[in-house]
C-alpha cells in the first residue's frame, strides 16, 4: 500500500505556504510519523530543503508525478499531536504562514544541526575479582568511584587517582565508560527555602483557584500582596501530581529573580527559557522538557510552546505588560494561547498582575475568567506614601535640575539612612533629540523618520535601526553652531545624580547596560545585596523585582507615557505609576513615592496616586466602548511597506478599495495613511485601519484577497497585519 506525506517546507514565501504532498519510499513507511522533520527536493531548486510532516495518508488524487522524501531527519518527531492543533489555531488567530507557527515551536539549533553536547564519564562495572580485592590502590579507587560516580577520566586522574590502575580497571570490567548528556543550562544552587505561612487572605484565594470550575483565573493583587508565594503552592500541589508547569515574566530582568526563588524551593527540575539563552542551551531546555527531565519551566512567553508532556499549570506573571503581545508573526496574543492551551491539556491558567489589563479585567466581570483579589501586602505593611510633584512649580522658583525640591529633600534622606533608591524614566539614553535653536531643524535617523537619542560618549543613536553616528556641533541644514540637546534619558539621570550626590554608588539597568549575557542578573544581583544605593533605570525595573531595602522610589516623568499617541496611554500611565511604586517600602519601613510632572491633573495619575484601579478601569472602559475599541471590538492594523514610497501609496489605495467591497459591518475603515513613524531602514510604511465588531472569519477572508492583490500588482511591497497591536506606530 502507498504512503503519502503532507509536508510543510521550510520557506518563508508566501507562494509555498500550503501542504505539499510527497510520496513515502517503502523503506521510511514504518517509521515515518506525523511531526517528523525530513529532507526533500522541491521545484527546480539545486539541493534539499528540509520540511515537516504535518499529515500522512494512504490516497492520492494528483495526477501528476509525485517526488518521494529523500530521508527523515530525527530518530523521533519534532512536532507532537498537541503541536499541531497549535500551528491550526495561530494560523487562524494571528493570520501566520505554518512555518511562522512551527518556527516557534521549534528551537533553531534543530535546524541548524546543534547536537547534545556529550561527555563520558566512569561508572561501576563488576565486582573486584579476587586477584584485585586485596589491592589497596584498586580497593580504594572502586570505593571512590562508587561514591562519585558521573565523573571523567581526567578529574579521576585530578583526585591523585593513578592512570594505570584506572585504565586496567576499565580493561578488567571493574570500571566502565559510559556517554552521558551535558545540560548546558544553568545548573547554579541556591539555598533551600521553606514554603512560608500564608496570611488568610492568601488561604481564601488559593482555595477560591483550587475549587471554580473555570479554566482562567485573574489573581488582581496590589504590590506585595504575596502572589508569587500563592503562585508557589499551586506549583507544588502541580508537581505533585505528576504534572508540568510553566511560568511567564514580561521581561528577562526579571528571570534572575524567579529562578531564584523557585529553585531555591523546587531544586533543579526548575528550567529557564528566553531569548537570551545561547543557541545550544535553549536545545538543551528545549529537549530536557520533552524528556520529561524538567517539570517547571520559566521563561519569556516563547516558553508557552516547549514540548511540556503533562501539561497541568500556567502562569502569567505581571499579564497586563505589553511583551505578552508578539510584534513578529506569529503576532499571537499570550492570553489567548493560554486560553486554548488550557482546554487542550484541561489545566488551569492564571493571570496575575497588581494592574490587571482593561480586557483581562473586563472577561472576570462578566465570568468568563474567576477573579481572584488580593487587597492588601502580607503581614500587614502599607502600601507607600505617594507624593504627586507639580514640576512647572519648580520652574517658578527657579529650580531648573531633574529633581524638584521634594525628591532632592527624600533622596538626602533616604542616603542619610543607608535606604536604598530607584529612579525611574522610561527612555535610555542622555538626551532623547537634538535640535538647532536657530532653525529649528531636528536630527533626525536618515534611514527612520524618528529622532536620533544622544549618548554623552559623543555619539547618536536610533533605537529603530540601530544606527550609529558621531555627535555634529553644527547644524547641516544652516551651519548654525546653537545646536541644544533638549529631553533627558537614563544617561543623564545617572549624570546628575553623581553632580548632586557624590558619594552614592550607582546602578544603571536600561537596554544600553544589558547588552551582554548575564548583565541582568549581574546588576539585579548587585542591588539586592546592598553593593549599591541607587538604581536607575527604565520600564525593566518596574515590575516583580523585590528589594527589601528600597525605601524611596523617584518617577523621573510621568507625563512620557500618558502623551504617547495610543488608545492605551492612559492605561499604561496608570500601570507603570502603580508598578514602579510598588517597589518602596517591601522591609520594615513604609516606603516613599515622589511623581514628578508638568500635568498633575491627569485623571490617571491621580487613579494611581490613590491605588484605585477600579475608578480607573471604569474611566477606560467607558472611553473603549465609546470608541469601539477592545473588548468591544477588534483593531486589524494594515500596514503596507516598501522602498518606494509612490507605489507603496497608490497600492494602499487599491487595498482600501478592495476592503470597502467586502461590505464589512459595524466597522470603521481608517486611512490609508502614512504611519506616525513613516520610514524604518529606508523602507516606507503607509498604514489602513479597521476597527468594530470583525469577525475572525471575516479578518481571515480579508487575508486572502489582501496577498491576492499584492501578488497580482506589487509584489515587492511587504504586507503586514497585526490583530489588536500593541501600538499603532
Amino acid at each position: 500500500m502507498e504512503l503519502y506525506a503532507e509536508i510543510i517546507i521550510n520557506s518563508e514565501a508566501i507562494e509555498i505556504d500550503r501542504p505539499f504532498t510527497y510520496k513515502v519510499k517503502e523503506d521510511m513507511a514504518d517509521k515515518i510519523q506525523i511531526g517528523h522533520r525530513v529532507r526533500v527536493s522541491f521545484g527546480s531548486i539545486k539541493g534539499y530543503l528540509q520540511g515537516y510532516v504535518i499529515g500522512l495518508s494512504t490516497e492520492f488524487n494528483g495526477n501528476y508525478k509525485l517526488k518521494s522524501i529523500n530521508k527523515i531527519l530525527d530518530e523521533e518527531p519534532i512536532l507532537r499531536r498537541e503541536d499541531i492543533l497549535t500551528i491550526d489555531f495561530l494560523r487562524e488567530r494571528t493570520l501566520c504562514k505554518y512555518i511562522d507557527a512551527i518556527r516557534l515551536l521549534v528551537p533553531t539549533g534543530i535546524t541548524r544541526g546543534v547536537k547534545e553536547k556529550k561527555k563520558t564519564v566512569i561508572t561501576l562495572g563488576r565486582e573486584l575479582d579476587s586477584t584485585f580485592k586485596e589491592k589497596e590502590s584498586y580497593k580504594e579507587l572502586y570505593s571512590f568511584i562508587k561514591n562519585n560516580e558521573g565523573l571523567t577520566k581526567s578529574e579521576i586522574k585530578n583526585k591523585g587517582f593513578s592512570t594505570y590502575i584506572l585504565n586496567n580497571s576499565i580493561k578488567n570490567g571493574f570500571l566502565k565508560t559510559e556517554e552521558e548528556t551535558v545540560y548546558r543550562y544553568n545548573d547554579r544552587i541556591y539555598e533551600k527555602d521553606e514554603e512560608k505561612v500564608l496570611t488568610e487572605e492568601q488561604k481564601n484565594a488559593l482555595d477560591i483557584i483550587e475549587n471554580t470550575n473555570k479554566k482562567g483565573i485573574l489573581l488582581h493583587g496590589v504590590t506585595g500582596s504575596g502572589k508569587t508565594e500563592i503562585y508557589m503552592n499551586l506549583v507544588r500541589k502541580t508537581l505533585d501530581s505528576g504534572k508540568g508547569a510553566i511560568i511567564l515574566v514580561p521581561e528577562i530582568s526579571l528571570t534572575p529573580q524567579m529562578i531564584e526563588r523557585f529553585k531555591s524551593r523546587f531544586g533543579k527540575e526548575v528550567g529557564l527559557y528566553h531569548s537570551r539563552l545561547s543557541e545550544g542551551e535553549r536545545f538543551d531546555e528545549w529537549n530536557r522538557v520533552r524528556d520529561g527531565k524538567c517539570k517547571l519551566i520559566i521563561g519569556a512567553r516563547s516558553a508557552l510552546f516547549l514540548p511540556m508532556n503533562n501539561l497541568g499549570l500556567i502562569i502569567v506573571d505581571e499579564e497586563h505588560e505589553s511583551s505578552y503581545k508578539s510584534e513578529t508573526n506569529p503576532k499571537y496574543q499570550t492570553r489567548e494561547v493560554c486560553e486554548y492551551l488550557s482546554y487542550m491539556y484541561d489545566c488551569k491558567y492564571i493571570l496575575g498582575s497588581a494592574t490587571p489589563s482593561i480586557e483581562s479585567y473586563a472577561d472576570a466581570l462578566v465570568d468568563k475568567l474567576q477573579l481572584v483579589e488580593l487587597k492588601n501586602r502580607v503581614y500587614e505593611k502599607k502600601l507607600p506614601q505617594m507624593n504627586i510633584v507639580d514640576m512647572r512649580e519648580e520652574l517658578k522658583v527657579k529650580n531648573l535640575s531633574m529633581f524638584s525640591r521634594k525628591l532632592y529633600k527624600e533622596i538626602k534622606l533616604a542616603l542619610e539612612n543607608k535606604k536604598q533608591i530607584i529612579l525611574f524614566l522610561n527612555r535610555k539614553g542622555y538626551s532623547t533629540f537634538i535640535s538647532c535653536r536657530s532653525c529649528g531643524y531636528v536630527f533626525k535617523c536618515p534611514k527612520c523618520d524618528i529622532s536620533m537619542v544622544y549618548h554623552k560618549e559623543g555619539y547618536l543613536t536610533c533605537n529603530y535601526c540601530g544606527m550609529v553616528k558621531k555627535e555634529v556641533k553644527t547644524c547641516p541644514k544652516c551651519s548654525s553652531k546653537y545646536v541644544k540637546f533638549f529631553g533627558a534619558g537614563t544617561e543623564k539621570v545617572e549624570a546628575e545624580v553623581k553632580k548632586y550626590f557624590k558619594e552614592a554608588r550607582i546602578l544603571r539597568m536600561d537596554r544600553d547596560t544589558t547588552k551582554n549575557k548575564g548583565s541582568y542578573e549581574e546588576i539585579y544581583n548587585s542591588f539586592k545585596n546592598g553593593e549599591a544605593d541607587i538604581l536607575i533605570g527604565t520600564q525593566m525595573i518596574t515590575k516583580g523585582h523585590d528589594f527589601k531595602n528600597v525605601h524611596l522610589v523617584g518617577i523621573m516623568a510621568a507625563d512620557m507615557s500618558a502623551n504617547i499617541p495610543d488608545y492605551r496611554a492612559g492605561e499604561r500611565t496608570f500601570q507603570l505609576i502603580t508598578q514602579v511604586a510598588g517597589r518602596a517600602g517591601r522591609g520594615e519601613k513604609r516606603g516613599v513615592v515622589v511623581v514628578q510632572t508638568y500635568n498633575p491633573e491627569n485623571s490617571y495619575i491621580q487613579y494611581a496616586k490613590d491605588g484605585n484601579y477600579k475608578k480607573m478601569f471604569k474611566e477606560e472602559l467607558t472611553i473603549r466602548k465609546l470608541m469601539n475599541y477592545p473588548p468591544f471590538g477588534r483593531i486589524v492594523y494594515i500596514k503596507g511597506i516598501s522602498k518606494d514610497e509612490e507605489k507603496l501609496n497608490v497600492f494602499m489605495k487599491k487595498l482600501y478599495l478592495e476592503i470597502k467591497k467586502e461590505n464589512l459591518e459595524n466597522v470603521d475603515i481608517l486611512g490609508p495613511s502614512k504611519c506616525i513613524i513613516g520610514k524604518v531602514r529606508d523602507f516606507f510604511r503607509y498604514q489602513i485601519i479597521i476597527k468594530g465588531k470583525i469577525v475572525y472569519k471575516e479578518i481571515l477572508n480579508l487575508k486572502e484577497n489582501l496577498y491576492k492583490l499584492n501578488k497580482s500588482v506589487y509584489n515587492d511591497i511587504r504586507i503586514s497585519i497585526d490583530i489588536n497591536p500593541n501600538n499603532l506606530l
